[in-house]
């Protein structure tokens, strides 16, 4: 039993040899080949582009930043400015 096993394994390896090369050799495995060796580059046109896009997401990121320091800045003045404020120093009676 455990030969007859053994016999089916090899030859079922021994199919899939061929089958595979045949598969690989045909259009579907060049197409994927040609994808697979464009894994890493851009289309022409989108690496300019994704320059753009990231240097105008800096420029957004530091427009939100000084936006916020602004805001800050504001809310400090508006609790300043509605505090009670104390009365103004009593006049020099001498001077008047």
């Amino acid at each position: 039993m455990t030969t007859l096993i053994l016999v089916l394994v090899i030859l079922l390896v021994a199919l899939m040899i061929p089958l595979t090369a045949v598969i690989l050799d045909s259009q579907v495995g060049r197409a994927l080949a040609a994808r697979l060796e464009r894994k890493g580059e851009l289309p022409d046109g989108v690496a300019a582009r994704l320059t753009t896009l990231e240097s105008e997401v800096a420029q957004l990121g530091e427009s939100v930043e000084q936006l916020r320091e602004e805001s800050a800045f504001l809310h400090r003045l508006l609790e300043e400015k509605s505090e009670p404020q104390g009365l103004l120093p009593p006049g020099d009676a001498s001077k008047g």
